[in-house]
């Protein structure tokens, strides 16, 4: 099995990268079968699901990962789960808003697919 901390790593990269550029460049990152769980409404399938991340009512939006945690989801696939927390600057605001986000990563072909994706602002 790969380095788990190293692909969790560079999954997380790269999704923050392609969302604070352009969510719909998430689509590939999607699978029919994929959920997405966004502050507790859930989308099934990667159209519904870059539907959502592209309808979301902000220009500009920056990542800044705080926190980041896998482990191995199965014994007999190399899939994981990334626990992520962070900050996001959206748009000119510069009081930055808490987040935590968990992915499910599924092994496909020399790459990875999103499972189950779950999203949550932290308020408090």
């Amino acid at each position: 099995m790969a380095d788990i901390q190293a692909v969790a790593k560079q999954f997380t990269d790269f999704y923050y990268a392609t969302f604070d550029a352009n969510r719909a460049n998430l689509a590939p990152l999607y699978r029919p079968s994929s959920m997405l769980t966004f502050e507790g409404s859930q989308f099934l399938g990667h159209e519904a699901i870059v539907g959502k991340l592209t309808s979301l009512p902000f220009e500009k939006v920056g990542h800044q990962v705080t926190t980041l945690d896998a482990q191995p989801s199965s014994q007999s696939v190399a899939s994981l789960i990334v626990s992520v927390t962070g900050q996001l600057l959206v748009d000119d605001n510069t009081n930055p808003l808490q987040f935590s986000q968990i992915f499910q990563l599924i092994p496909d072909g020399g790459s990875y697919y999103v499972f189950n994706d779950i999203f949550r602002l932290n308020y408090g």
